[in-house]
């Protein structure tokens, strides 16, 4: 069932996420199940979207779900195990701050333990680009860090309308455009 996404000033949004050790609870499958449904109701509706939180939602557990454009699937204790040395900057925004923009550094590069829906161990080795940016954004989220929070300089967040308007000097200004999963 979908969920309402949580809005920035929300308390809830810097909760530090709890690590999943029973997946057979009922209560968990319904809330993995809520977090892919939210994520792909956000999809049709706004024509983007590849990752959401379970605490964007109001879980309070440690559950991304994805879609990198085929379907919805989820990441469970997600770690990141190794970051590459070199970095890019990039425009970022998010569903819990849909009328800003703040431009962030993130590594080009990570690699990352997590557990899939059976409980299963899964390694996920020298992440892409686009993927990486994601994961360490989610990743955030799950730890109560919010993208504002790692802005590059105080006046790096920006209102949309605004980013749309100078969207050639703010280009500039980063090395990377996230790519959309919709056409």
């Amino acid at each position: 069932m979908k969920r309402d996404i949580l809005i920035l000033g929300n308390p809830i949004l810097r909760v530090k996420s709890e690590e999943i050790t029973d997946f057979q609870n009922k209560k968990i499958r319904e809330e993995i199940n809520d977090l892919k449904d939210t994520l792909e109701d956000f999809r049709k509706k706004n024509g983007f979207g590849r990752g959401i939180a379970a605490i964007q939602i109001g879980i309070e557990k440690r559950i991304i779900a994805l879609n990198l454009g085929k379907e919805a699937f989820v990441l469970i204790n997600p770690r990141i195990t190794w970051y590459s040395s070199d970095s890019f900057t990039l425009w970022d925004d998010c569903m819990s701050f849909p009328d800003f923009v703040v431009r962030v550094r993130r590594n080009t590069s990570i690699s990352m333990v997590y557990q899939d829906e059976l409980g299963n161990t899964q390694k996920w080795d020298n992440i892409g680009k686009e993927e990486s940016e994601l994961l360490q954004h989610e990743i955030d989220h799950l730890d109560g860090i919010l993208a504002i929070d790692k802005a590059i300089e105080k006046q790096d967040i920006l209102y949309k309308m605004e980013y749309r308007k100078a969207y050639e000097h703010c280009s500039r200004k980063v090395d990377y455009e996230i790519v959309p999963t919709i056409n």
